[in-house]
């Protein structure tokens, strides 16, 4: 099964999240980990939202917001993609990951499975 993994922080903290060389030798030794364990298809940081902008679409009209959103609850700072067996092991590799050195942030995870073809079918809803 292919997942998701998230990496959310709150809007006002985006600022606070610029990469030191330390959290990058430590993520890259996690991502390393992931990618010997076969799991890792692809992952990325996201440049911060004051360099991107936001189409939203209400009430049959659409309208665009440029960035930062710092009133955003949460953000995407970040993303991989994997392949892996069952929810329960993505769920033990998302525990590993290393967090924010001093632990002034809240960082979430977010772990989603991918709609596959076979889901697609199962609901009927393949051709």
């Amino acid at each position: 099964m292919r997942v998701i993994v998230m990496i959310k922080v709150a809007g006002a903290d985006e600022a606070r999240i610029t990469p030191t060389p330390e959290m990058m030798a430590t993520m890259e030794e996690y991502n390393q980990r992931l990618i010997k364990a076969g799991i890792m298809l692809d992952g990325g940081g996201l440049k911060p939202s004051s360099e991107g902008a936001k189409v939203i679409f209400e009430g049959g009209t659409t309208s665009v917001v440029d960035g930062p959103f710092t009133e955003s609850k949460e953000i995407i700072a970040g993303y991989w993609i994997w392949q892996v067996s069952s929810l329960e092991e993505a769920v033990e590799w998302a525990r590993q990951c290393p967090a924010n050195p001093d632990g002034t942030l809240r960082e979430v995870l977010e772990v989603r499975p991918y709609f596959e073809e076979e889901d697609f079918v199962a609901l009927g809803a393949a051709g």
